[in-house]
């Protein structure tokens, strides 16, 4: 495995990788890696020549500064994993190299998808997240990128950013990566205690008695429900719990036939923020 830390290297050698008429699979992460992470990789490197993967903690999508000190970060770890998986290109920068002295993020119009769920309670976070996925698909220039699915609303934007700035990639959606015991791989996992641990498989089996209560129940009845299982639990507190239109990402008053649907959570334990998403039927 190859591993760049500026721009200018790993722009050099993939331009002689695009030469060669090989195509390129992207997999931008924050690092701390887990088997959600790899299963993205590996469907990477089903579809492509070369496999690039970026570690960078984007400091401008962070709105809570000690969350982003706190961020795990396990690069010995990681590239021991991507070694195992057989990742090309490794992209590991510093802050310094992507943004120089200028630690600010572009401001970005989405067509309203920025204002809805984590928008809300995330202040110019997809601001960030749009700098620095642009700027890494200006600098790798890949073929298709991929992206898991418990960020749905990232993917969104992702996939509206590509289409408004004209940028010739295909954003590959992937489905969530869990546990065993249901809850969504994240690396913010990795800094739950054993009762932080235990609880949060709740929130997905929760989702899933939602999703079935929609079947058959109103949005605001499904809504209340929800909350009042988090209202009743000792250890996770509720932020928020969503139905929107899969397309607008607009939380909805009353169903319709022809359209999809998607509940999403954000859960605290104690000062870890957890989310996942679930399609509706």
């Amino acid at each position: 495995m190859k591993i760049f830390n500026t721009k200018q290297e790993i722009k050099s050698f993939l331009h002689t990788q695009g030469e060669a008429n090989k195509t390129i699979g992207f997999v931008p992460t924050m690092g701390a890696l887990h088997e959600g992470h790899l299963s993205l990789i590996k469907k990477a490197k089903k579809k492509n020549d070369l496999v690039v993967v970026s570690i960078f903690v984007n400091p401008t999508q962070f709105d809570n500064q000690e969350d982003l000190v706190k961020y795990p970060k396990t690069y010995k770890k990681d590239t021991k994993l991507l070694e195992n998986v057989s990742c090309d290109v490794l992209f590991f920068p510093s802050v310094e190299e992507i943004y120089a002295n200028n630690v600010l993020p572009k401001k970005f119009n989405f067509d309203g998808l920025e204002h809805q769920m984590e928008g809300k309670f995330r202040e110019g976070h997809f601001n960030g997240v749009g700098t620095i996925v642009k700027t890494l698909f200006e600098v790798i220039e890949p073929n298709n990128a991929y992206f898991g699915e418990k960020d749905f609303q990232q993917l969104k934007i992702i996939k509206k950013m590509v289409k408004k700035h004209h940028l010739n990639v295909k954003i590959k959606g992937c489905k969530i990566f869990r546990e065993e015991d249901g809850l969504a791989m994240s690396s913010r996992n990795s800094r739950l205690n054993i009762e932080q641990r235990t609880s949060a498989p709740f929130i997905y089996r929760t989702l899933k008695k939602a999703r079935d209560k929609f079947e058959t129940e109103n949005t605001a009845k499904t809504t209340e429900w929800v909350q009042n299982q988090f209202e009743k639990h000792p250890f996770l507190d509720l932020e928020y719990f969503t139905i929107a239109d899969e397309k607008t990402l607009e939380s909805i008053k009353n169903k319709e036939s022809d359209k999809k649907y998607r509940a999403f959570i954000a859960v605290f334990a104690g000062e870890i923020r957890l989310i996942d998403n679930i399609r509706l039927k």
